[in-house]
């Protein structure tokens, strides 16, 4: 992997959440506005007594993919890790934090999420949990009230949910336009989702907008030319939603193509409601991430196992809809790179808590709690094609998260309760 941009903005981006505790809300509204890496001096912190620490470098500690290091420590300068091991060995610092015997965990990379949005789909859900099945047509409520919707408003949405993710241990996102189908409303998306995180990604081909319900060929051409040109200035990637009801195969190698042509990296919302050329095509096209593979084929499979796009698997999703689950021990056997990620959306996966995620691949989809672990960390930095972000190691972005808890197992032997004690981002402890 080639590193990537910086993760997000500085650690206080997000505006405390009306809904956050007092702590959290101190936490991040006193977080420095200035990147410790370009501030006048770089204090290191000795972060230590940690019962368990995931590195994500098969180097460390006992060797295996997560590089698990006992009794561990991790020193901070600036905004980045400088030194992991055992805490017998750890040198001095200006600062020091005691773990008190907690786990810690590279902060979570959510490499899939759909964030500006306004209105509200809960009809929807309850229909569907009373034994509707789910479609694509459902994205059509969300168009309409995220076009009526204000910048303020958007703007308002994407900072609560943010905020409520950096609770959960989550410090580096991709958010996705495609809720507006308009040149105008997908560039204002873009632009909203840009003043939080560089993992941009524009995302017109969400499915045909409503005004080109008879011309789909039309709006291929309008996602293609004049919306492209509008939003790539404020992207750093173009998906495309390749699903029967959405855009088939060559509709899609046409956006993804143009895309790339603007200078936009593909990734791809690929075999999620039924078999189909998305697998296949994100990996002809080198795409950073094939995202959802529930319904794979062998050659699918293959393809994949034989190139460097990843397999992005979004649990989330098949829990909201009842779906079959996506076989991550098919992928992981064969050789494939897995991201976990949420899916965050009104619609069909609307959490945005990675943990949860982690939970459900370990319960239902054949993860070990070390790959399902390494998944929403390491993997999903794969998915974004970064090595600065998902892993502990010096030189990586001090991006921590403090489990309340001995181990990261924890994660998925305690589903549903609320283990993050802290978050550290870009050196800054921000929750």
């Amino acid at each position: 992997m080639s590193p990537g941009r910086p993760s997000a903005r500085p650690a206080s981006a997000p505006e405390p959440d009306p809904t956050a505790d007092q702590a959290t809300k101190d936490a991040m509204s006193n977080a420095t506005t200035v990147s410790p890496a370009h501030s006048a001096s770089t204090a290191s912190t000795l972060i230590t007594n940690i019962a368990a620490l995931v590195t994500n470098d098969p180097s460390s500690g006992d060797g295996s993919p997560l590089g698990l290091v006992q009794d561990a420590a991790v020193v901070i300068e600036g905004d980045r890790v400088v030194w992991t091991g055992d805490q017998s060995k750890a040198p001095a610092t200006d600062n020091r934090v005691d773990a008190e015997g907690r786990a810690v965990v590279p902060g979570f990379v959510d490499s899939h999420s759909h964030l500006v949005f306004a209105g509200d789909r809960t009809q929807e859900f309850n229909a569907r949990m009373s034994g509707r099945p789910y479609s694509a047509g459902g994205i059509r409520t969300t168009v309409a009230a995220t076009r009526a919707a204000s910048d303020r408003e958007l703007e308002a949405n994407v900072t609560r949910y943010l905020a409520e993710a950096l609770r959960q241990g989550t410090t580096t996102f991709e958010t996705k336009s495609g809720y507006g189908l308009t040149v105008e409303d997908e560039a204002r998306a873009l632009r909203v989702a840009a003043a939080h995180t560089d993992e941009v990604t524009y995302l017109g081909a969400h499915i045909v907008a409503p005004e080109f319900a008879e011309d789909p060929a039309g709006y291929v051409a309008l996602v293609t030319g004049e919306m492209l040109d509008a939003c790539a200035p404020h992207a750093r990637w173009i998906d495309v939603f390749c699903e029967k009801g959405a855009f088939d195969g060559d509709q899609a190698r046409a956006i993804l193509t143009a895309g790339k042509a603007k200078g936009l990296h593909p990734r791809i919302h690929a075999n999620q409601l039924s078999y189909g050329p998305g697998v296949q095509l994100a990996v002809e096209l080198d795409a950073a991430s094939a995202d959802h593979c529930t319904h794979l084929t062998d050659a699918d499979v293959d393809a994949l196992a034989g190139g460097r796009t990843v397999a992005t698997l979004l649990p989330g999703a098949e829990f909201s809809t009842r779906a079959a689950w996506p076989d991550a021990r098919r992928l992981l056997d064969a050789g494939v790179t897995v991201a976990l990620s949420t899916d965050c959306n009104p619609g069909s996966s609307f959490t945005s808590s990675v943990p949860f995620c982690i939970a459900l691949a370990v319960r239902d989809m054949g993860m070990t709690p070390d790959e399902a672990v390494w998944s929403a960390t390491a993997g999903g930095a794969a998915a974004l094609r970064r090595d600065d972000v998902g892993r502990l190691t010096p030189g990586a972005y001090a991006d921590l998260t403090l489990l309340d808890a001995p181990s990261h197992v924890h994660l998925a032997y305690r589903p549903g309760v609320p283990l993050v004690s802290g978050v550290w981002r870009r050196g800054e402890r921000v929750v």
